[in-house]
């Protein structure tokens, strides 16, 4: 028997993720939203629909599935029935007061450690045990960042310490904070293909992209004026450039999408949305560890090798609203069908560049882990 399930997910402001879980109505065991593939929708629409009808959330769904975990089913005659439920990212947007299983179930934020510990399968353990593991930083890192918030900056000794050290410049605080910029812009470009408030999704983009671009200009000045870097020059200046590209290439969404006055998206364009907040949100995860590149090699792996899997599932999703497109538009409607190709481009090129990103972070790992 094959099922669905979404996992729904927001990120703190110190980068932790928090996890919804709802109780079963019979059991009242912990559970994450699920239900049966629903008929006219893509399986990962049918898990928001069940997240909504169950716990009472809407978000933007990732259409890849981040797991899948198999659980017994008892039906109502007694027999039980192995089911194989298929598990999507839904990056969560708004909660609500009712719902249709309002009063039917329990609902609650759980840290990712505390979740994982309070659901029964298994194999869902580990998927949310996987799903953003905290950032490691070395007893050094803590103490420097203790002293610089405690003014430890004014105390003799420290500064006589801190002269003594090599100057690195802050290269891994600029990369996290061009990775925040990514989320930030990742998020308003699918809110705003879902038709809201276009003009102030695309401003955020728009703001989050010049952010972005006084971070990258910073890394670079960095590069030629410090003496010792923790990577290679060019690795250092590859990585932040297709960074910076990613949200570049939001802003020219969102601006064709203001410059056309577009304000109904296809499907397929929201689902290759749900795809960049999700090659967002591991970007994100994966930028601290390179930290620690020995530590974290074995995650950065795994992340890496999702953002190339999505990466080839958006260009599924893509290949499949063009031709829809074509079909729909491009003789009655030929401009429309200009248009919308041209978003299908843009969107395109965003998740090729958290490709590149992928293999960027690739590199730095075979050569230095």
């Amino acid at each position: 028997m094959k099922q669905i399930a979404a996992l729904p997910y927001r990120i703190e402001d110190d980068g932790s993720a928090s996890v919804l879980l709802i109780t079963s109505r019979e059991t009242r065991r912990w559970v994450i939203p699920k239900g049966n593939l629903i008929r006219g929708l893509d399986a990962h629409q049918a898990a928001a629909r069940e997240a909504f009808e169950e716990a009472g959330i809407s978000g933007i769904p990732c259409p890849s599935p981040i797991g899948q975990y198999r659980y017994d089913k008892r039906r109502k005659n007694g027999k039980v029935e192995e089911a194989n439920v298929r598990v999507f990212p839904l990056a969560v947007v708004s909660q609500f007061d009712q719902w249709p299983e309002h009063g039917q179930r329990d609902t609650r934020w759980f840290s990712l450690p505390e979740a994982a510990n309070a659901v029964q399968e298994s194999e869902l353990k580990m998927i949310i045990r996987s799903f953003r593991e905290p950032t490691k930083t070395g007893l050094t890192q803590r103490a420097v960042a203790w002293a610089r918030e405690k003014g430890g900056e004014k105390i003799p000794m420290l500064k006589w310490f801190q002269r003594l050290m090599p100057q690195q410049g802050r290269f891994f605080e600029l990369f996290e904070a061009h990775a925040a910029t990514l989320v930030t812009g990742a998020d308003a470009l699918a809110r705003l293909l879902q038709g809201d408030d276009v003009e102030g999704h695309s401003r955020t983009i728009r703001d989050a992209e010049h952010e972005a671009d006084s971070i990258t200009r910073e890394v670079l000045q960095d590069v030629r004026r410090i003496l010792i870097t923790p990577f290679d020059r060019s690795a250092i200046t590859g990585l932040i450039g297709v960074m910076d590209d990613a949200i570049d290439q939001m802003n020219s969404t969102a601006k064709a999408i203001e410059l056309y006055e577009v304000t109904e998206f296809d499907q397929c364009m929201r689902d290759m949305s749900g795809i960049i907040v999700e090659a967002a949100r591991i970007t994100a995860e994966a930028i601290p560890l390179l930290r620690a590149l020995g530590n974290n090699s074995a995650r950065l792996h795994d992340l890496t090798e999702r953002l190339v899997k999505i990466e080839g599932h958006a260009d599924e999703i893509h290949d499949s609203g063009l031709k829809a497109l074509f079909h729909g538009k491009a003789e009655q409607q030929p401009l429309a069908f200009i248009v919308g190709r041209e978003i299908y481009g843009d969107l395109e090129k965003v998740v090729d560049r958290f490709e590149d990103v992928a293999n960027e972070i690739q590199g730095l790992v075979i050569d230095h882990a």
